[in-house]
């Protein structure tokens, strides 16, 4: 018998894969494992998709599950709907150190540790997939305790599995922990004058007015980050194994070094201390194979998108954290009092606003909210055809690594075979013409194995800034939720003018500085991705023009 569960409050959808509910409804679940708080099911109408879990209670056919020792059913807590959800910072102020909080879970609770000194440099980044972070907004260490009710799990390998599994299904391929956003990040908090914290001068983000809007003022000294093949380094007399990368920024030319999970640790700090700041996601970890040249390859080209998009952008490029980052050598006493100065900053969250300096003239909300809907729409087609391109192309790379070469070597063995049948003639003035059309053959088994070799010039790439979009685009329905919060409590509170619309306008000019920064990336990425692959399917054709021009003078040279 399916697995039905009753709605409790009403969900109305706004991202692509969710499905609106409403209270009293009853609904199909797919399965009773959530994945980040949401479930995924069918609801009355027939449409399948996800919704929040904390918004229905599951039916079940017994309730010895649900008893005392007494045989009495005990009495289910109800979920909290979002306005009623009750959020506990584990970060403030008299709280802060190396434990980043704990969330409900039912009865019980589980703690997620930012890791402490001692542990700085162990394998956890080499962990199995059951232990390793996921990737995406999600990834950081939560900042926050929510009560639920939360189904009983099952075992830790089965659960990851259906999480993988989910993962990779059409509903589920974004962050999906997004209907409280705006709480979470803070944005009510400041917006209802609740951030306090000292701002010093270095900390300030300027937004500046530009020819098409809000604008992050610009980085007076840029820089570029090159990161150089990495290498397999050894720990506790060889038990252990790591890749080292050696990452050397333009502006100190000093070399340092740096592992996967140091990338992952700066990710989670980063997201955490920019709400409303889109933070590229990092190439996906792998279980198994980490050693391999392939992915060792894939994953470096990956984390050198990741740091061109992050030393380009006027804020993240020159924060404390992200230097840090960059600039800190083999000094370990240094490294981790950075660390733990990172682990601590008070401006986040609601903080976070604090720091902004938006221009001198306020914007106008109304126009505000229509060029925030327009991205919204934008952002929403991008990634349907950011899919339907990926998709595209490696089914055309499986086709020349596969297909095409195949083709090829067919075509080459038959004129192999026809050379072998000619040379029975033994008639010497044959001889240069079998020759000939052995080398045919020859190049059109070379041929193929040039379309086998070809998508790693100029399809991989592509694929691989379309995944770094992917990331971006998962990132932005986040985002404008905080700035949408804003707005919409501005209108909840008419009577309440001043310092709430100037608070509202703070938010609105930074989510307007980043959408303007992601349109500047985006072209500056997709046209220099593009030229690069018509360069590369130039020198590709160029090249077995060339090979065929050279068989054709065979012909000529063995009369």
């Amino acid at each position: 018998m399916a697995l039905k569960a009753r709605v409790l409050y009403d969900f109305h959808s706004e991202n692509p894969g969710e499905i609106s509910i409403t209270e009293n409804e009853l609904v199909t679940l797919f399965s009773e494992e959530e994945l980040d708080g949401w479930l995924e099911g069918e609801n009355s109408r027939g449409e399948a998709g996800l919704f929040p879990a904390s918004y229905v209670e599951i039916l079940r056919d017994h309730i010895t599950s649900n008893t005392n020792n007494n045989g009495v059913p005990s009495r289910k807590t109800k979920a909290l709907p979002p306005t009623q959800t009750s959020f506990t910072s584990s970060d403030s102020q008299s709280q802060r150190g190396p434990e980043a909080g704990s969330v409900g879970s039912g009865g019980g609770s589980f703690h997620t540790s930012q890791g402490s000194d001692d542990d700085w440099d162990d394998d956890w980044d080499d962990s199995s997939p059951a232990t390793d972070a996921p990737q995406g907004l999600g990834s950081s260490p939560p900042l926050y305790a929510v009560t639920t009710s939360l189904p009983a799990r099952r075992g830790i390998s089965q659960q990851h599995q259906q999480q993988q599994q989910a993962k990779s299904s059409a509903t589920v391929g974004r962050n999906l922990n997004r209907f409280s956003t705006f709480v979470k990040s803070g944005g009510e908090a400041f917006l209802l004058g609740e951030a306090s914290a000292f701002v010093k001068d270095g900390d300030r983000i300027c937004v500046v007015m530009g020819e098409n809007g809000p604008e992050w003022q610009e980085d007076p000294y840029p820089f570029t980050c090159t990161i150089d093949d990495p290498t397999r380094q050894t720990k506790f007399k060889g038990m252990k194994s790591y890749m080292s990368y050696g990452l050397t920024p333009t502006h100190t030319n000093v070399r340092v070094n740096r592992r996967y999970k140091h990338f992952d640790w700066l990710y989670a700090r980063l997201v955490e201390r920019f709400p409303v700041i889109s933070v590229p996601r990092l190439p996906e970890k792998q279980a198994t194979g980490r050693f391999e040249e392939d992915f060792i390859s894939k994953r470096r080209k990956g984390l050198i998108w990741w740091m061109n998009h992050m030393s380009s952008h006027p804020v993240l490029a020159r924060c404390d954290v992200f230097q840090h980052f960059l600039t800190c050598g083999a000094d370990e006493k240094a490294w981790k009092q950075g660390k733990r100065k990172a682990e601590r900053d008070d401006l986040v969250g609601a903080n976070f606003f604090l720091t902004i300096s938006p221009p001198a003239v306020p914007l106008d909300l109304q126009e505000v909210e229509s060029k925030v809907e327009g991205f919204k729409t934008f952002t929403k087609r991008m990634d349907e055809n950011i899919v339907v391109v990926n998709t595209t192309i490696n089914e055309f790379a499986r086709k020349q690594i596969t297909g095409f070469k195949k083709e090829y070597q067919k075509v080459g063995q038959s004129f192999k075979l026809l050379a072998q049948a000619f040379e029975l003639d033994q008639q010497a003035y044959s001889t240069g013409l079998n020759k000939a059309i052995s080398y045919t053959g020859e190049t059109y088994e070379a041929i193929g194995e040039y379309f086998a070799e070809q998508p790693r010039q100029d399809l991989d790439p592509i694929s691989d800034l379309l995944d770094l979009y992917r990331g971006h685009l998962d990132n932005f329905p986040d985002i404008i939720h905080v700035q949408k919060g804003a707005l919409t409590k501005v209108k909840d509170c008419p009577k309440q003018e001043g310092d709430l619309h100037d608070r509202c306008n703070i938010i609105s000019c930074a989510t307007l500085a980043e959408i303007q920064h992601f349109h500047r990336t985006r072209v500056r990425d997709f046209r220099s991705q593009m030229q690069h692959h018509l360069r590369q399917q130039i020198g590709f054709f160029q090249k077995i023009t060339t090979k065929l021009e050279d068989t054709l003078q065979r012909y000529d040279d063995d009369q």
